[in-house]
């Protein structure tokens, strides 16, 4: 069975790369040390510290393998290689919609989206509606909400 890809930026990489190294040497650490402190406690039965640094501990080790998954199988975009006026992952589009004001977002891979931010994943309905479409495009975004027309009038690096 083929592995899943992982497609992102070499930013998005690289903050996985940090917050990974963060779980590792300072979050993990600190759970360890605060389970340490609550087994002094005895029964740990009704040991509610020491259930709440378990419970963390599963978090951040669920979220370690996680991001070494994402890691190991990330296929880093060079937009480089894609035609300049091409929407692609790694690249900010900007469309309109008959009047209404522009939108501008950054498509990214799933694990770096950030809405709020400007930054949608290549799996969002927009983002695959306009990926591989170029300038002065006319496309036609399919949202659970409902359809709409929108021209791609800005692609940048």
């Amino acid at each position: 069975m083929a592995e899943q890809r992982y497609p992102m930026t070499a930013e998005g990489k690289q903050k996985l790369e940090q917050e990974l190294e963060d779980l590792k040497l300072k979050k993990r650490p600190e759970i360890i040390e605060r389970i340490k402190i609550a087994r002094s406690f005895g029964d740990l039965s009704e040991n509610s510290e020491y259930s709440s640094a378990k419970d963390e501990q599963s978090v951040v080790e669920s979220r370690i393998s996680e991001i070494k998954t994402m890691l190991q199988y990330a296929d880093v975009v060079d937009v480089s290689q894609v035609d300049a006026n091409e929407v692609a992952v790694g690249k900010t589009v900007t469309f309109q919609e008959a009047d209404e004001d522009p939108e501008t977002y950054q498509i990214v891979g799933a694990a770096e989206s950030d809405p709020l931010h400007g930054k949608i994943s290549n799996e969002s309905p927009i983002a695959q509606s306009l990926l591989g479409q170029k300038v002065g495009a006319e496309v036609e975004i399919m949202t659970p909400g409902g359809s709409f027309m929108v021209t791609i009038t800005a692609v940048n690096n």
